[in-house]
Protein backbone atom coordinates (compact mmCIF):
# COMPACT_ATOMS: atom_id res chain seq x y z
CA UNK A 1 0.00 0.00 0.00
CA UNK A 2 1.40 3.47 -0.75
CA UNK A 3 0.45 7.06 0.67
CA UNK A 4 0.36 9.46 -0.19
CA UNK A 5 2.96 11.34 2.09
CA UNK A 6 1.74 15.02 3.02
CA UNK A 7 -1.75 13.11 3.62
CA UNK A 8 -2.76 11.55 7.47
CA UNK A 9 -5.58 9.76 6.28
CA UNK A 10 -6.20 6.78 3.46
CA UNK A 11 -9.82 7.49 3.33
CA UNK A 12 -12.47 9.72 5.50
CA UNK A 13 -15.77 8.60 5.69
CA UNK A 14 -19.05 10.07 4.73
CA UNK A 15 -22.42 8.61 6.51
CA UNK A 16 -25.06 8.16 9.47
CA UNK A 17 -23.90 6.72 13.04
CA UNK A 18 -26.56 4.18 14.70
CA UNK A 19 -26.23 1.32 16.85
CA UNK A 20 -27.75 -1.92 15.66
CA UNK A 21 -29.61 -4.52 18.22
CA UNK A 22 -29.41 -7.91 16.47
CA UNK A 23 -31.70 -10.71 17.43
CA UNK A 24 -31.07 -14.42 15.94
CA UNK A 25 -33.53 -16.79 15.44
CA UNK A 26 -35.99 -18.65 13.55
CA UNK A 27 -38.59 -16.71 14.06
CA UNK A 28 -41.41 -14.13 12.26
CA UNK A 29 -42.47 -11.33 14.75
CA UNK A 30 -46.05 -11.30 15.41
CA UNK A 31 -48.52 -8.91 16.66
CA UNK A 32 -51.54 -9.30 19.00
CA UNK A 33 -49.41 -9.60 22.28
CA UNK A 34 -47.61 -12.68 20.72
CA UNK A 35 -43.95 -12.97 22.56
CA UNK A 36 -41.57 -15.22 20.86
CA UNK A 37 -38.18 -16.41 21.98
CA UNK A 38 -34.54 -15.75 19.79
CA UNK A 39 -31.36 -17.33 20.31
CA UNK A 40 -29.48 -14.04 20.85
CA UNK A 41 -29.42 -10.56 21.16
CA UNK A 42 -26.31 -8.26 20.51
CA UNK A 43 -26.03 -4.77 20.88
CA UNK A 44 -23.15 -3.71 18.62
CA UNK A 45 -21.93 -0.85 16.64
CA UNK A 46 -24.24 -0.03 13.64
CA UNK A 47 -24.37 2.13 10.36
CA UNK A 48 -23.16 0.84 6.60
CA UNK A 49 -20.66 3.90 6.95
CA UNK A 50 -19.07 3.06 10.49
CA UNK A 51 -18.94 -0.32 9.63
CA UNK A 52 -17.24 0.57 6.08
CA UNK A 53 -14.96 2.31 8.38
CA UNK A 54 -14.00 -0.18 10.93
CA UNK A 55 -13.22 -2.89 8.00
CA UNK A 56 -11.09 -0.30 5.90
CA UNK A 57 -8.90 0.05 9.35
CA UNK A 58 -9.07 -3.76 10.04
CA UNK A 59 -7.28 -3.71 6.68
CA UNK A 60 -4.46 -0.96 7.58
CA UNK A 61 -5.84 1.59 5.71
CA UNK A 62 -5.94 5.35 7.87
CA UNK A 63 -9.41 6.28 8.31
CA UNK A 64 -11.13 9.60 9.74
CA UNK A 65 -15.53 9.48 9.70
CA UNK A 66 -17.22 12.50 9.62
CA UNK A 67 -20.99 12.05 10.75
CA UNK A 68 -23.45 13.19 13.67
CA UNK A 69 -24.36 11.04 17.19
CA UNK A 70 -27.00 12.09 19.63
CA UNK A 71 -25.23 13.49 23.29
CA UNK A 72 -26.76 10.01 24.96
CA UNK A 73 -25.30 6.77 25.59
CA UNK A 74 -26.13 4.97 22.34
CA UNK A 75 -23.89 8.07 20.71
CA UNK A 76 -21.14 7.86 23.08
CA UNK A 77 -21.21 3.96 22.39
CA UNK A 78 -20.92 4.57 18.72
CA UNK A 79 -18.14 6.84 19.04
CA UNK A 80 -15.85 4.57 21.46
CA UNK A 81 -16.63 1.92 19.37
CA UNK A 82 -15.11 3.85 16.34
CA UNK A 83 -11.77 4.91 18.37
CA UNK A 84 -11.62 1.75 19.54
CA UNK A 85 -10.78 0.19 15.99
CA UNK A 86 -8.21 2.78 14.95
CA UNK A 87 -10.88 5.32 13.65
CA UNK A 88 -10.28 9.30 13.85
CA UNK A 89 -13.42 10.81 15.12
CA UNK A 90 -12.64 14.30 15.59
CA UNK A 91 -15.29 15.10 12.46
CA UNK A 92 -18.10 13.56 14.12
CA UNK A 93 -20.51 16.22 15.82
CA UNK A 94 -22.33 15.77 18.66
CA UNK A 95 -25.98 17.22 19.38
CA UNK A 96 -27.89 17.29 22.58
CA UNK A 97 -31.05 18.26 20.71
CA UNK A 98 -31.25 14.69 18.81
CA UNK A 99 -31.51 10.80 19.65
CA UNK A 100 -29.05 8.81 18.23
CA UNK A 101 -30.36 6.31 15.35
CA UNK A 102 -31.40 3.56 16.49
CA UNK A 103 -31.93 -0.08 13.99
CA UNK A 104 -33.54 -3.81 15.34
CA UNK A 105 -32.34 -6.38 13.51
CA UNK A 106 -33.98 -10.06 12.94
CA UNK A 107 -31.00 -12.32 11.63
CA UNK A 108 -32.02 -15.74 10.53
CA UNK A 109 -29.04 -16.87 8.44
CA UNK A 110 -28.83 -15.27 5.04
CA UNK A 111 -31.75 -12.76 5.39
CA UNK A 112 -33.04 -10.21 8.07
CA UNK A 113 -35.56 -8.14 8.87
CA UNK A 114 -34.91 -4.32 9.79
CA UNK A 115 -36.19 -1.63 11.45
CA UNK A 116 -34.75 1.70 12.10
CA UNK A 117 -35.55 4.95 14.01
CA UNK A 118 -33.63 7.89 12.28
CA UNK A 119 -32.71 9.91 14.52
CA UNK A 120 -29.33 11.57 14.29
CA UNK A 121 -28.58 9.20 10.76
CA UNK A 122 -30.41 11.55 8.82
CA UNK A 123 -29.28 15.00 10.66
CA UNK A 124 -25.98 15.78 9.83
CA UNK A 125 -25.76 18.76 7.35
CA UNK A 126 -23.15 20.54 5.01
CA UNK A 127 -21.97 22.89 6.79
CA UNK A 128 -21.26 20.54 9.80
CA UNK A 129 -18.60 18.60 7.47
CA UNK A 130 -14.83 19.80 8.04
CA UNK A 131 -13.76 20.54 4.86
CA UNK A 132 -10.01 20.07 6.39
CA UNK A 133 -10.63 16.91 7.76
CA UNK A 134 -11.73 15.59 3.78
CA UNK A 135 -8.41 17.65 2.71
CA UNK A 136 -6.58 15.32 4.86
CA UNK A 137 -7.34 12.40 2.72
CA UNK A 138 -6.73 10.29 -0.36
CA UNK A 139 -10.46 9.09 -0.65
CA UNK A 140 -13.90 9.54 -0.02
CA UNK A 141 -16.91 7.47 0.68
CA UNK A 142 -19.97 8.06 1.48
CA UNK A 143 -22.98 5.31 2.80
CA UNK A 144 -26.61 5.09 3.03
CA UNK A 145 -27.29 7.92 0.73
CA UNK A 146 -31.12 7.14 0.76
CA UNK A 147 -31.21 7.82 4.59
CA UNK A 148 -29.15 11.01 4.97
CA UNK A 149 -32.46 13.62 4.33
CA UNK A 150 -30.49 16.87 5.38
CA UNK A 151 -27.34 16.30 3.17
CA UNK A 152 -28.69 14.61 0.30
CA UNK A 153 -29.27 17.66 -1.85
CA UNK A 154 -25.74 19.01 -1.02
CA UNK A 155 -24.03 15.56 -1.67
CA UNK A 156 -22.83 16.58 -5.10
CA UNK A 157 -21.21 19.48 -4.02
CA UNK A 158 -19.38 17.45 -1.36
CA UNK A 159 -18.32 15.12 -4.30
CA UNK A 160 -17.37 18.31 -6.07
CA UNK A 161 -15.32 19.31 -2.83
CA UNK A 162 -13.71 16.08 -2.76
CA UNK A 163 -12.27 16.17 -5.88
CA UNK A 164 -11.25 19.66 -5.91
CA UNK A 165 -8.38 18.01 -3.31
CA UNK A 166 -7.17 15.49 -5.66
CA UNK A 167 -9.29 12.56 -3.57
CA UNK A 168 -11.02 9.96 -5.08
CA UNK A 169 -15.15 9.32 -4.41
CA UNK A 170 -16.87 6.00 -3.44
CA UNK A 171 -20.75 5.72 -3.36
CA UNK A 172 -22.97 2.56 -1.73
CA UNK A 173 -26.25 3.94 -1.72
CA UNK A 174 -27.76 1.40 0.18
CA UNK A 175 -31.41 0.33 -0.16
CA UNK A 176 -34.50 3.53 -0.22
CA UNK A 177 -36.50 2.89 2.61
CA UNK A 178 -39.36 5.19 0.09
CA UNK A 179 -38.00 2.89 -2.58
CA UNK A 180 -38.37 5.74 -5.38
CA UNK A 181 -34.61 5.77 -6.02
CA UNK A 182 -34.22 9.36 -6.86
CA UNK A 183 -33.47 12.33 -4.98
CA UNK A 184 -30.52 13.57 -6.91
CA UNK A 185 -28.77 9.91 -7.04
CA UNK A 186 -28.05 10.48 -10.66
CA UNK A 187 -26.28 13.65 -10.52
CA UNK A 188 -24.28 12.09 -7.21
CA UNK A 189 -23.10 9.11 -9.56
CA UNK A 190 -22.24 11.31 -11.96
CA UNK A 191 -19.91 12.79 -9.72
CA UNK A 192 -18.34 9.46 -7.89
CA UNK A 193 -15.48 7.33 -9.39
CA UNK A 194 -16.85 4.48 -7.80
CA UNK A 195 -19.80 3.06 -7.17
CA UNK A 196 -20.63 -0.34 -4.85
CA UNK A 197 -24.76 -1.01 -4.84
CA UNK A 198 -26.11 -4.72 -4.53
CA UNK A 199 -28.12 -6.29 -7.29
CA UNK A 200 -31.48 -5.00 -5.99
CA UNK A 201 -29.78 -1.49 -5.91
CA UNK A 202 -28.35 -1.81 -9.15
CA UNK A 203 -31.06 -2.55 -10.80
CA UNK A 204 -33.71 0.00 -9.48
CA UNK A 205 -31.24 2.58 -9.52
CA UNK A 206 -30.53 2.15 -12.88
CA UNK A 207 -34.60 1.07 -14.22
CA UNK A 208 -33.33 -2.16 -15.70
CA UNK A 209 -34.57 -5.54 -14.85
CA UNK A 210 -31.37 -7.09 -14.67
CA UNK A 211 -27.85 -7.45 -13.56
CA UNK A 212 -25.80 -7.17 -17.15
CA UNK A 213 -27.82 -4.57 -18.62
CA UNK A 214 -27.96 -2.44 -15.41
CA UNK A 215 -23.83 -2.88 -14.79
CA UNK A 216 -23.86 -1.70 -18.51
CA UNK A 217 -25.68 0.90 -18.25
CA UNK A 218 -24.40 2.49 -15.03
CA UNK A 219 -20.86 1.58 -16.27
CA UNK A 220 -21.05 4.70 -18.50
CA UNK A 221 -21.62 6.96 -16.06
CA UNK A 222 -19.53 5.60 -12.96
CA UNK A 223 -16.03 4.74 -13.81
CA UNK A 224 -15.77 1.79 -11.76
CA UNK A 225 -19.08 -0.24 -10.76
CA UNK A 226 -18.78 -2.93 -8.37
CA UNK A 227 -21.87 -5.11 -7.98
CA UNK A 228 -22.87 -7.34 -4.68
CA UNK A 229 -24.33 -10.85 -5.62
CA UNK A 230 -24.50 -12.28 -1.71
CA UNK A 231 -24.01 -16.03 -2.14
CA UNK A 232 -23.09 -15.77 -5.89
CA UNK A 233 -20.31 -13.25 -5.15
CA UNK A 234 -19.86 -10.40 -7.14
CA UNK A 235 -19.09 -8.66 -10.71
CA UNK A 236 -17.45 -5.54 -11.64
CA UNK A 237 -16.79 -3.52 -14.56
CA UNK A 238 -14.98 -0.75 -15.93
CA UNK A 239 -15.37 0.98 -19.16
CA UNK A 240 -15.32 -2.66 -21.41
CA UNK A 241 -13.36 -4.24 -18.75
CA UNK A 242 -15.39 -7.08 -16.95
CA UNK A 243 -14.91 -9.37 -13.70
CA UNK A 244 -16.47 -11.70 -11.86
CA UNK A 245 -15.43 -13.36 -8.12
CA UNK A 246 -17.16 -15.94 -6.60
CA UNK A 247 -17.87 -16.11 -3.17
CA UNK A 248 -16.10 -17.61 -0.40
CA UNK A 249 -17.28 -21.38 1.23
CA UNK A 250 -17.75 -20.36 4.41
CA UNK A 251 -20.23 -20.97 7.54
CA UNK A 252 -22.62 -17.99 7.40
CA UNK A 253 -23.96 -16.70 11.32
CA UNK A 254 -25.11 -13.87 9.76
CA UNK A 255 -24.77 -11.00 6.85
CA UNK A 256 -25.25 -7.93 9.01
CA UNK A 257 -22.43 -5.42 7.29
CA UNK A 258 -20.96 -8.36 4.94
CA UNK A 259 -21.73 -6.00 1.60
CA UNK A 260 -19.67 -2.47 3.81
CA UNK A 261 -16.54 -5.13 4.36
CA UNK A 262 -17.31 -5.87 0.67
CA UNK A 263 -16.65 -2.04 0.13
CA UNK A 264 -13.65 -1.73 2.34
CA UNK A 265 -12.32 -4.05 0.70
CA UNK A 266 -12.47 -2.95 -3.10
CA UNK A 267 -11.41 0.29 -1.66
CA UNK A 268 -8.11 -1.03 0.02
CA UNK A 269 -7.26 -2.60 -3.82
CA UNK A 270 -8.33 0.83 -5.31
CA UNK A 271 -6.22 2.43 -3.12
CA UNK A 272 -3.37 0.35 -3.66
CA UNK A 273 -3.19 0.19 -7.37
CA UNK A 274 -4.52 -2.98 -8.02
CA UNK A 275 -6.30 -4.48 -11.38
CA UNK A 276 -9.97 -5.13 -11.76
CA UNK A 277 -10.10 -8.41 -10.96
CA UNK A 278 -7.79 -8.59 -7.81
CA UNK A 279 -9.65 -5.33 -6.64
CA UNK A 280 -13.45 -7.37 -6.83
CA UNK A 281 -11.90 -10.75 -5.63
CA UNK A 282 -10.51 -8.80 -1.90
CA UNK A 283 -13.54 -7.07 -2.41
CA UNK A 284 -15.33 -10.67 -2.02
CA UNK A 285 -12.68 -12.15 0.34
CA UNK A 286 -13.89 -9.61 2.62
CA UNK A 287 -17.24 -9.87 2.56
CA UNK A 288 -17.67 -13.31 2.55
CA UNK A 289 -15.00 -13.51 5.85
CA UNK A 290 -17.34 -11.24 7.79
CA UNK A 291 -20.70 -13.16 7.79
CA UNK A 292 -18.58 -15.89 9.86
CA UNK A 293 -19.37 -14.15 13.06
CA UNK A 294 -22.39 -12.06 14.10
CA UNK A 295 -22.99 -7.92 13.89
CA UNK A 296 -21.19 -6.25 11.14
CA UNK A 297 -17.47 -5.93 12.60
CA UNK A 298 -16.89 -8.63 14.49
CA UNK A 299 -15.88 -10.95 11.66
CA UNK A 300 -14.09 -8.50 9.54
CA UNK A 301 -10.95 -10.10 8.69
CA UNK A 302 -6.99 -8.30 8.65
CA UNK A 303 -4.90 -8.13 5.45
CA UNK A 304 -2.95 -10.97 6.37
CA UNK A 305 -6.34 -13.13 6.80
CA UNK A 306 -7.78 -11.75 3.85
CA UNK A 307 -4.49 -12.23 1.72
CA UNK A 308 -4.93 -15.67 2.34
CA UNK A 309 -7.42 -15.86 0.07
CA UNK A 310 -6.11 -13.94 -2.66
Amino acid sequence: MTHKESRPFDVVVVGELNVDLILNGEVTPAFGQVEQLVANASLVLGSSSAIFACGAARLGLRVAFIGKVGDDPFGRFEVSELIQRGVNTEGVVIDPTIKTGLTVILSRGSDRAILTYLGSISALRYPEIDASLVAKACHLHLGSYFLLDNLRPDIPALFDLAHSYGLTVSLDTNYDPVERWAGGVMEALGRADIFLPNETELCAIAGLPDVPAALESLALKVPLVAVKLGAHGAQARRGAELARAASLPVQVVDTVGAGDTFDAGVIYGHLAGWDLAKTLRMGVVCGSLSTQQAGGIAGQPTLEEAEHYL
